[in-house]
């Protein structure tokens, strides 16, 4: 193949993005994506090429092929070994040593073998390309193919992209959806077309290399380059001495000083010069790609500072790189093609409005130059990336219609091309490859279904080449997943028949363990039925073969083996189901009867599957599987659980009935006695139902209760499983509570399992809350058992706080006497245990302890609530307990253990997690005692005063803020408030006199503290010992804070205090002589001094201080907008003086001032226009 090198080249130095194509292919499971972390075990793995279909077979070629690499290889290692061995001067690089005796060259004899094998395999590499020239066939009719020199590929500066192994969560998400959503492939491709240049390498997003590393022979000989200082003018020579820091400097520092530096070089004006230069031929790739990307990112991000009489000379420079390209470096040539489509997306359509028809004609003539089938996988390289571009590029919304638009037209001087090249016998694997690609990517721009007949007929026949079948999946599952496909009924019908025609192959891939055709052949079926269930319903005469695909569908779902080990398929199937039933339902009764006939037995089948799919393997199998693949199995079970919950609705009660008689005849058929596995498979059906749907009135439950007694339980996920049904189960048992006595004693037994730590003790906790009223008689045994497990710490510390909120809810429903009863039992060990910690110095093993107390205790109080504010009426109108008078046990408890929490405090003040502790105890108490809590106010707020005073923190001002927002405006308890207010304000503005930057969680907490009082109490600030007008020039100082939530506080305050200007006086008067303080400070951040997520709170005080301060406002913006160069230089006077009249106009409408303000944000920050905000 003339101008490319060796004919094998292009598959052994893959370009970067077929590197996870070709992963798909080497690993089974498909992509990192599917296969969690043993993606990470190969991920950083070179890819292992693939020898083409025409070399196997051939010992002569395949051995040719071998020798190639082997010198490759030898290439490679011995460059290497010359610049490890040998410094600059013959001596030993590893010692700097003054005297360190000088060492000779390498020897003659390696040196000799060098060059030997760079002959030879020149010599090779020529009659390889005699060879190939017979082969070119018709594609040279289309593509001329002048003679090319060959040139050596650079071998050693190629990449070695890093493929990312990406965590799947798919709870809450489309569940069964193929992981690699068309969004995500078209992120990565991308990423993988570049970006601004990154450390080792250009990074887009997650940090994956797509720039390869330096060529070393090349960037080696450079003299070890200075840092590029700030003030460096953006020139050729600092770009490359830049790059070569970026790339070789082992200081961090330096690396950040130069990615910094050329990140400014990129957009700086001379941008359009050098990166012309950087292009040159005689230029590593490193500098090339810097160039090539140089030029994209002034083309697409600053299209406007284009004169339009230079878009002809830039298209024209840029199709003449390509072409020079076209033979050379792949990721300069895709970058390079990526700057054209940013180009053309512009252009279109006034400019250049027939762009893709003028690029297959410029490619497709004639040139001496370039070889044709170089320059035709540059075209389609082209006509790749074009569509890519357009779905990642923020073009407005109405030129993004435009644009489709016009390239939705232009598919037809493209489909007769790329038609042409797939139907060519002789066109070689990697250029079919590339049409396909082609393809997929141009389908996704909505092009009408009957126009890609043709080419989706020849993917379809592209499946059956191994070496294709990756690519040819990709482009028939986007091609019919268009939401537009579903208007053309007639085409959908006719992929039906090849769609159904894969089904001897997918049985062949199955019996061979052949994951990824399996996995391929899965998608196309689910793409077609998931897509377009609806459409293919309703056409009735067709209904046998739809009903044909469904099976097809039902095949995949239950694929032999165990996911995730042995297959990665049936997940992608779950969402059709659900789809499909949808749709069902979704007829009017008369036809939904119809359908229900039909496919109730597919869903009955469907139950039978998902159910024999969640099974756990045997204990010795699963002994084997990683923690990642047990975690994956884990969600892959929550997901037929999901499945399973849309299934009732289409088979009612009827499914339940059914679970329940497999159930029985597996517990009561003692002659074959079944695994452990199909009966916990069972449970975890009635299970999924349960948790969701409601199974009040189903007559099978109290069969199912009285059959879980009878399991015997010999493994621990069968346990877990038990538990969890149980748990699901709890409302059930509080409207039939005889039943509870059935299953409370295995709840109890299981809780001194640590293996059952969670599903024991949650579903004691559910058990507790939905029955308490019918658990007394079991109290003391519950309140026993929970004691002892406790006290033999055999859970985890979160686990521990739940067993405390069960007994919480349990205690609730008891008398005051029995709660104090329970109460005393249960805490006055941790209580001797917290009096022995206080009393010895502070260390960090006692304070792991007396955090895991406090916390014990206040999860306690969380739940116990004897006047039942939580409790639905209805459900607590019958069963509810009078009214305990007195004390509550809660408030009785903190009474008696105050002064040991403050002798606590007295030693641990400084720790903010253990002053955290303590008022977690009150805050929660607080919240669910309400009004209950108020004889504890007046000792409380004096605690806090004190606590405040020593030692300010957070956590104090956050109780404060729950005790005003209750008791504030109750006269008894204004007095304790009104004081412990005034006392935390006061300290605070000292610390603001201090210096409040190092405390930002405490400025956050404070604001919060103000915009409460001003809601629950303004009379707080009618106080003449606050300082009104210093709280507010805190206010403004905190609206400059770089926290984001310290702001959003801040804005929260002045939110609520700008209203009060007429009914507070001291207020008003404060406003109107500091308001233009605060008006200077908000027009600051939007201006650009802060985050663009906070503009909206910025507009709130913007449309308050309208609102409330309208003359004074009029005043205060004219007076602002007339110094230069505020709020932000790059805003005009006109500009302003039009934001202004805005902003004074809107007084009713907040939503208005927003936008108003969003827009006048990006003109100050020089963002108006741009690629930036679209979507903001």
């Amino acid at each position: 193949m003339e101008g490319m090198g060796h004919p094998c080249a292009g598959l052994l130095t893959p370009h970067p993005r077929e590197h996870r194509e070709r992963g798909r292919r080497e690993h089974p499971g498909g992509l990192p994506e599917d296969r969690g972390q043993r993606a990470a075990e190969w991920g950083d793995a070179q890819p292992q090429p693939r020898v083409p279909a025409r070399l196997r077979g051939s010992p002569r070629r395949c051995g040719t092929q071998l020798f190639i690499a082997l010198s490759y290889l030898f290439i490679v290692l011995e460059r290497q070994l010359l610049f490890m061995t040998l410094g600059p001067r013959g001596r030993v690089s590893c010692n700097p040593s003054a005297d360190a005796k000088p060492r000779p060259r390498a020897p003659r004899a390696r040196s000799v073998v060098f060059f030997f094998c760079f002959g030879f395999f020149s010599i090779i590499c020529y009659i390889k390309k005699k060879k190939k020239k017979e082969n070119n066939g018709r594609i040279n009719s289309i593509f001329v193919q002048p003679p090319f020199p060959v040139a050596i590929k650079r071998w050693a500066a190629r990449p070695t992209p890093q493929l990312r192994a990406v965590r799947i969560s798919r709870r809450g998400g489309a569940r069964g959806r193929d992981y690699r959503s068309r969004r995500a492939v078209r992120r990565g491709r991308a990423a993988e077309r570049g970006g601004a240049v990154g450390r080792g390498g250009r990074t887009d997003g997650g940090g994956e290399r797509c720039c390869p590393a330096p060529a070393a022979a090349a960037m080696e000989r450079r003299a070890e380059a200075p840092p590029p200082p700030q003030g460096l003018d953006f020139t050729v020579e600092n770009v490359e001495k830049a790059l070569h820091q970026l790339y070789y400097d082992p200081n961090i520092e330096n690396k950040n000083l130069a990615q910094k530096w050329l990140m400014q070089a990129q957009v700086s004006p001379q941008a359009w010069h050098f990166s012309w230069l950087l292009l040159n031929m005689d230029k590593v790739p490193e500098i090339q790609y810097f160039g090539a990307s140089a030029l994209h990112i002034k083309i697409s991000r600053y299209w406007n500072d284009i004169p339009a009489d230079q878009y002809e000379s830039l298209k024209s420079q840029l199709f003449t790189h390509i072409t020079r390209f076209a033979g050379g470096s792949k990721i300069v040539l895709t970058r390079l093609c990526v700057a054209l489509a940013s180009l053309a997306l512009s252009m279109m359509p006034e400019a250049w409005p027939c762009a893709v028809a003028d690029m297959v004609r410029m490619f497709q003539a004639e040139d001496s130059n370039v070889d044709g089938r170089a320059r035709c996988l540059a075209l389609l390289e082209l006509l790749t990336v074009l569509p890519e571009e357009f779905q990642t590029s923020r073009l407005p919304q109405y030129r993004k219609g435009q644009v489709r638009s016009v390239l939705a037209q232009e598919c037809g001087s493209v489909f007769p091309l790329l038609e042409q090249l797939l139907q060519q016998q002789d066109s070689p694997g990697f250029i079919k490859q590339k049409v396909l690609k082609c393809f997929s990517s141009w389908v996704q721009l909505e092009i009408p279904l009957m126009d890609c007949e043709n080419l989706i007929q020849a993917a379809f026949t592209s499946l059956q080449d191994p070496e294709l079948f990756d690519t040819a999946v990709e482009a028939v599952v986007n091609a019919i997943s268009q939401p537009d496909a579903q208007r053309y009924v007639n085409t959908l019908l006719k992929l039906i028949p090849p769609v159904l025609g894969l089904q001897e192959q997918l049985r062949q891939a199955v019996q061979s363990g052949d994951m990824e055709t399996s996995h391929g052949i899965c998608r196309i079926a689910v793409a077609l039925g998931e897509n377009h269930s609806r459409a293919l319903l309703d056409q009735v005469e067709h209904w046998q073969s739809f009903l044909a695909l469904v099976n097809m569908i039902m095949f995949c779902t239950g694929i032999p083996g165990h996911y995730p080990v042995n297959e990665t398929t049936s997940s992608l199937t779950l969402t059709f189901w659900y789809t499909l039933q949808d749709d069902i339902l979704s007829f009017e009764p008369d036809k939904q009867a119809v359908y229900q006939q039909v496919y109730r037995p597919v869903y009955f089948q469907l139950v039978d599957v998902l159910l024999h799919k969640a099974q756990f393997p045997s204990d010795e199998e699963y002994g084997f599987w990683s923690s990642d693949e047990k975690e994956q199995f884990r969600i892959y079970r929550v997901d037929i659980s999901d499945t399973l919950m849309y299934v009732y609705e289409m088979l009612g009660a009827e499914l339940l009935s059914s679970l329940y008689d497999k159930l029985g005849r597996l517990l009561t058929n003692t002659e074959q006695p079944s695994t452990w596995q199909h009966t916990e498979a069972l449970l975890y059906g009635f299970q999924s139902i349960a948790e969701t749907i409601d199974v009040n009135y189903s007559d099978v439950v109290p069969g199912l209760i009285g059959l879980i007694p009878r399991i015997s339980i010999s493994n621990v996920q069968l346990a877990d499983t038990v538990m969890f049904t149980i748990g699901a189960l709890s409302e059930w048992l509080a409207d039939h509570p005889v039943m509870i006595n059935n299953v409370l004693p295995l709840v109890l037994q299981a809780l001194g399992n640590p293996e059952l730590s969670i599903s024991s003790v949650s579903t004691l906790k559910k058990i507790c809350r939905e029955c308490k009223y019918d658990l007394p008689p079991y109290a003391a045994n519950i309140v026993a058992v929970s004691q002892e497990v406790l006290m033999k710490q055999i859970h985890k510390t979160s686990q521990c706080m739940w067993l405390m909120q069960a007994l919480g809810f349990l205690l609730s429903a008891l008398q005051v006497e029995e709660i104090l009863k329970n109460l005393h039992s249960l805490i006055t060990p941790y209580i001797q245990q917290l009096e022995k910690l206080a009393d010895e110095t502070p260390n960090p093993s006692n304070k792991l302890a007396i955090i895991h107390i406090l916390g014990l205790l206040s999860n306690l109080f969380t739940t116990l609530d004897i006047s039942h504010h939580d409790d639905d009426h209805e459900s607590t109108e019958v069963k509810k307990l009078p009214v305990q008078q007195g004390p509550n046990p809660v408030v009785v408890v903190l009474q008696q253990v105050f002064q040991l929490i403050q002798k606590v405090l007295s030693k641990w003040l400084n720790d903010a997690q253990v002053v955290e502790s303590v008022c977690a105890i009150f805050e929660k108490s607080v919240k669910t005692l309400l009004d209950d809590f108020a004889p504890m106010v007046p000792q409380l707020c004096e605690m806090l005063g004190q606590m405040y005073s020593t030692i300010p923190q957070a956590s104090a001002i956050d109780l404060t803020r729950q005790l005003v927002h209750i008791f504030a405006h109750e006269p008894a308890h204004f007095p304790p408030i009104k004081a412990l207010f005034l006392l935390v304000t006061s300290v605070t503005l000292t610390l603001f006199q201090q210096g409040p930057r190092d405390h930002p969680d405490i400025v956050d907490s404070f604001m919060q503290l103000l915009a409460q009082a001003l809601k629950r109490k303004p009379d707080l600030f009618l106080c003449s010992n606050l300082d009104v007008k210093a709280v507010f020039q805190c206010g403004v100082l905190s609206l400059k804070f770089p926290e984001a939530p310290t702001v959003k506080a801040s804005c929260g305050f002045f939110t609520e205090l700008l209203p009060r200007c007429g009914e507070i006086a001291p207020v008003g008067q404060v406003v109107h002589e500091n308001g233009k303080v605060l008006l200077q400070a908000v027009l600051e951040g939007v201006g650009g001094q802060a985050s663009r997520s906070l503009m909206d709170h910025f507009a709130e005080i913007l449309f308050a201080l309208n609102k409330h301060c309208f003359s004074y406002l009029s005043i205060w913006i004219k007076e602002a907008m007339q110094q230069d160069g505020f709020p932000s230089a790059r805003v005009s006077p006109e500009q302003k003086e039009t934001f202004s009249q805005q902003i004074l106009r809107e007084r009713v409408n907040k939503r208005r001032v927003k936008e108003m303000v969003k827009e006048f944000t990006l003109l100050c920050r020089g963002l108006h226009g741009t690629e930036y905000t679209a979507d903001y």
